[in-house]
Formats: structure tokens, C-alpha cells, sequence
């Protein structure tokens, strides 16, 4: 099982913070099916082999993922697509 970690700083209100987050879950859901669900602060996404959340706490947003043993594979390419999606969206507009 392989484990990625991404925290992105920004400035962003909380509603922009969440539309961001919602970017970033609409990126996982097209690129590796996983369905995704809010659950208060934190975007919980989910499919055989992946589970993860993204926590928006304050001026900060946390992704967690874990892969399984078959997606572990690919744990580079996926921290490296996801770190830049989060650069990307989580900028002030």
C-alpha cells in the first residue's frame, strides 16, 4: 500500500476553498473513476484500490490518498497530476 500526501497554502475564502476543492475532486473522479462525496470540510473520494480525502482547514488544503497494491504503481504520476491541480486551484482568481 503506498500512501500520498499534498498540502497547498492559499488565500482563498472558505466558499472559493471549497469550489477549489471541487476542481481538484472533479480532476480524481475523471482520471481514476472514483466517486466522490462532501462530508462537512473534507471531500471524501473512494474506488477499489483508492481511498482518500481532501480537508480544507483554514488556509490550508490536506489530500490524502492510499493506494492499493496495483495503484501503488502509479503513486508518482498521480501525486505529480493531483500536486499540480491543487497548485493550479487553489490560487486567488
Amino acid at each position: 500500500m503506498s500512501e500520498i500526501s499534498i498540502v497547498q497554502e492559499h488565500t482563498l475564502s472558505p466558499e472559493q476553498a471549497r469550489a477549489a476543492a471541487q476542481q481538484v475532486a472533479q480532476k480524481l473522479a475523471a482520471d481514476y473513476d472514483l466517486a466522490c462525496k462532501w462530508d462537512g470540510d473534507v471531500l471524501r473520494f473512494e474506488r477499489s484500490g483508492v481511498e482518500g480525502a481532501l480537508s480544507l482547514e483554514g488556509q490550508r488544503a490536506a489530500l490524502r490518498i492510499r493506494l492499493g497494491f496495483f495503484m501503488s504503481a502509479f503513486a508518482s504520476s498521480i501525486e505529480a497530476k493531483v500536486a499540480e491541480k491543487m497548485r493550479k486551484v487553489f490560487v486567488p482568481a
